[in-house]
């Protein structure tokens, strides 16, 4: 169970530019003024993507600001932090991301009920424009469906 107040960062772009095809859940290695930074809600992964890097995942663009109440240890804001998943998990998302031309894209960041920190990956393939459209009318559609429905009920 994940409760809503528990998400650190939320990249609400994704389900716009991107079709996701499937989700799962990544440990992602940080260091501890990151977590201090998370804590307080302070990411942004709205242009984070994850890469591969020797056989690895990583978050790469995620933009977790410096800690302002240490002075010495600090962390970079948008270094790459490594994506921890089962082997199997890693080996199908490299698939795709090297045959099928897909995009793995956090879609959030949430403490779990253990207290450790999680990413939300999305497998993506990229919308084109005609897509949004289509999704807009359809969300449209859905609002006025609705509505109407609401107004003859009442």
């Amino acid at each position: 169970m994940r409760a809503a107040d528990r998400y650190v960062a939320q990249n609400r772009r994704a389900r716009h530019d991107y079709l996701i095809e499937d989700t799962l859940e990544a440990g992602v290695v940080l260091q501890g003024t990151e977590v201090k930074v998370l804590r307080q809600g302070q990411a942004s992964i709205a242009e984070a993507y994850a890469d591969e890097e020797a056989g690895e995942l990583y978050l790469v663009n995620a933009n977790i600001p410096e800690y302002s109440a240490s002075a010495h240890f600090n962390h970079q804001p948008r270094r790459p932090r490594k994506l921890l998943l089962h082997r199997k998990q890693m080996n199908r998302l490299l698939g795709a991301i090297r045959r099928d031309g897909f995009t793995v894209v956090p879609l959030s960041i949430y403490f779990n009920d253990r207290g450790r920190a999680k990413v939300e990956l999305g497998l993506a393939r990229g919308k084109r424009k005609a897509d949004k459209r289509q999704a807009e009318k359809q969300r449209d559609w859905q609002r006025s469906r609705a509505r109407i429905l609401r107004e003859q009920n009442a």
